[in-house]
């Protein structure tokens, strides 16, 4: 009987230079995306590297370039509500699809209590991710303040809500009072005279803004055309319950 057959070694940057009759700093330069290598250098790298079925190793490559190829996507919502709303898969589907293209890895972290805001600091404190996109902040969250103190460079999703000047990063937004302000107004348009509004959870700024886009067009409706919802299937139907028992 035979026996089996250890696994091939990896193939080394050593390896690659004697294929690509190059030194091994050459390669390494190309590996790590420097564009100070003459192209037709370059060109016998990639080849050799095809050929042998290199792949770097990451830890080392760190500690060259740096960077982490890795970015963190911080959610401050628990995982069942993450993994059930449609709106979430959306956005993950989107920021994958995007850090693939470029071969970086999403980093996927969920906050649901004090102790979750401790893990994500120490996580992003400790160096493992180049960057964080962080969304569905809630007004009173500690998060923003955490991921400062982390250093790691930073965009929100959603319109801070914290007090101006308190954190520096920069958010992406929809402008959710102007979007509230057509939709009323198209209504209005045709006719309709009893206009409700269904908020989302009013600890967070989208919601607070489509509020006030609401009655920046009906001020007098009150708050008997107003039910607070959450941003859920559940929360809806409750709010729009609410409504037709208020106002039939």
């Amino acid at each position: 009987m035979t026996e089996p057959s250890s696994a091939a070694p990896r193939p080394t940057l050593e390896a690659v230079a004697a294929r690509a009759g190059v030194s091994r700093a050459t390669v390494s330069r190309v590996v790590n995306g420097d564009v100070g290598v003459r192209e037709v250098l370059a060109e016998k790298v990639r080849q050799a590297v095809a050929e042998l079925g290199y792949v770097p190793n990451r830890a080392a490559r760190s500690l060259v370039t740096r960077r982490h190829d890795a970015v963190a996507v911080v959610i401050a919502e628990p995982e069942t509500r993450v993994f059930a709303d449609p709106f979430f898969a959306l956005q993950l589907r989107g920021i994958s699809k995007e850090l693939t293209s470029r071969d970086v890895q999403l980093v996927l972290l969920l906050t649901e209590g004090r102790d979750d805001h401790e893990r994500v600091g120490r996580y992003l404190s400790g160096g493992h991710v180049d960057g964080a996109l962080v969304f569905s902040l809630h007004l009173d969250d500690p998060l923003p303040g955490i991921i400062q103190g982390a250093g790691v460079p930073t965009v929100f999703g959603g319109r801070p809500g914290w007090p101006e000047g308190t954190v520096t990063s920069p958010y992406v937004d929809c402008d959710n009072r102007g979007g509230a302000r057509e939709a009323v107004r198209h209504l209005v348009s045709l006719g309709r005279t009893r206009i409700a509004h269904i908020t989302g959870a009013l600890d967070q700024t989208s919601a607070v803004d489509r509020l006030d886009g609401f009655r920046d067009v009906l001020p007098d409706a009150g708050e008997r055309f107003v039910a607070q919802g959450d941003f859920t299937p559940a929360g809806g139907e409750r709010a729009m319950r609410e409504l037709l028992d208020r106002v039939p």
